[in-house]
């Protein structure tokens, strides 16, 4: 359906009338598309602490040219009023991403360098554009690493709420550069554009075998894998079925048989198969392992419903049915795949959480429970699977996303769905296409265990 208020504010007559009353004014985000598939303009890379990392290579990988002013060049924060503290030159332009490498802040000292690298270059960032923090993993022997560590969460929250102009900003805790190319990829990229104010942590890489090779064809990573998508036939579902064929996987569209002749023409149309199965058959496991002889590289866990009503009116039939889609069907079939042998190793799980399951939603005592179960599944099984299987375990987390079903919420409800998050609009179904497809990717083997929610840094819950 289409926002109404976010065309209206991106006229002059609505820009002037939005900012006297005081009204939001959101910025029409810039999302992947093959006419525009980077962001516009140059990669700044900043410094505060003393860093051991080698970004230039991941850097490099994203596409966007070096802006200059880095303070990165010399290995430290240059003093406030130099070119390397004020970000840009003259003739430099806008950068499109600001990439800022805190993995050496130890303490408030160096803690105070994060605020003097960013302080003068927020301001200059484009529309749309990016900032991404790097951070380092707590050590437990030093406090006062540990509390500055911490101190940069609050910090990348605090500034992705007052940002504005469709920028987002998030942290990244990891001790190897090279294993966090796909995550620095993705959220310096237009894939990540209702991704913010969100802490993901990377491991050293994939544990069995080392990290996986790059991509052989970097337009189309999945290219060989086949990936399943349960409630591929609509929605959501289809969106992230589209944008994993697109980035060249072979996509199984799974739907319940009533959906059966829609699974069959998004199949048709991305040029893959259609499985009709209802996934919360006892045997669901073992069914998709027979269709899949071959094995499965890619499981996305999205079918889901919702039956909404306050637990006071809410029979037990509403309660269990939610519960034995929206979860109990995720922990059997992924169970029943592990155990035969289907996903094969550096295989990869993404299931899909909400932002209800996080923060909880008044209605919906049975939804948010069965989407904070994913959220457990994901961080119990993920260290086990990996291990065991060669395989992660991650989630994504949607928060108010335009679909058939938010159309039908009430005006006023969808209006506040829409403007209660850092960038002012409600998601699309790309967005946690996008997210999925990140998370899907063979190089994005050091990301598991994590809950990444595509929520635009929604105002409810952390």
């Amino acid at each position: 359906m289409a926002d109404r208020y976010l065309r209206f504010t991106g006229t002059a007559p609505g820009r002037f009338l939005t900012g006297r009353l005081g009204l939001p004014q959101p910025a029409a985000l810039h999302r992947w598309s093959r006419a525009r598939p980077t962001l516009d303009g140059p990669l700044l890379q900043l410094t505060a602490g003393k860093s051991d990392l080698d970004l230039a290579p991941v850097l490099a990988g994203t596409g966007l040219p070096a802006g200059t002013g880095s303070s990165a060049a010399s290995g430290s924060l240059a003093a406030p009023g130099s070119s390397a503290a004020s970000g840009l030159s003259a003739d430099a332009g806008s950068p499109a991403a600001v990439v800022l490498d805190a993995t050496g802040v130890r303490d408030l000292d160096t803690l105070a360098e994060v605020h003097a690298a960013l302080h003068p270059v927020v301001r200059s960032i484009a529309v749309s554009g990016r900032v991404v923090v790097l951070g380092s993993p707590a050590d437990p022997a030093d406090h006062h690493q540990a509390a500055a560590q911490q101190a940069l969460e609050g910090f990348v929250r605090s500034l992705g709420k007052e940002i504005g102009r469709g920028r987002t900003v998030n942290l990244v805790r990891l001790t190897d550069a090279a294993a966090a190319g796909s995550t620095l990829r993705f959220l310096l990229s237009p894939r990540s554009a209702y991704v913010s104010g969100q802490v993901i942590e990377v491991g050293a890489g994939d544990a069995p075998g080392g990290p996986a090779a790059p991509p052989e064809d970097p337009d189309h990573p999945l290219h060989g894998r086949t990936a399943l998508v349960t409630g591929g036939a609509r929605g959501i579902g289809e969106a992230v079925a589209a944008t994993l064929a697109e980035q060249g996987a072979r996509v199984v569209v799974l739907d319940v048989p009533a959906a059966e002749s829609d699974a069959r023409a998004v199949a048709e149309r991305l040029g893959g198969s259609a499985l009709a199965l209802d996934i919360t058959a006892p045997d669901a496991g073992a069914r998709i392992a027979a269709a899949l002889p071959d094995g499965l590289d890619v499981l996305i866990h999205n079918a889901g419903i919702t039956r909404d009503r306050r637990l006071v009116n809410m029979p037990a039939e509403r309660w269990s049915s939610v519960l034995d889609v929206n979860l109990g069907s995720v922990l059997r079939t992924t169970d029943a795949l592990l155990a035969a042998g289907t996903l094969r190793p550096g295989g990869r799980i993404v299931a899909t959480a909400s932002i209800a399951g996080i923060a909880g939603n008044a209605g919906q005592t049975n939804y948010g429970a069965s989407k904070a179960g994913v959220v457990g599944l994901v961080r119990s099984l993920a260290p086990r699977a990996l291990a065991e299987h060669g395989v992660t375990v991650n989630a994504v987390a949607p928060g108010f996303v335009e679909t058939r079903m938010t159309a039908a919420i009430p005006l006023f409800l969808r209006e506040a769905g829409r403007r209660m998050n850092s960038l002012g609009q409600g998601g699309l179904p790309q967005d946690v296409a996008e997210t999925t497809a990140w998370l899907a990717h063979p190089a994005s083997g050091a990301v598991n265990g994590q809950v990444v929610r595509v929520c635009g840094q929604s105002l409810l819950g952390a």
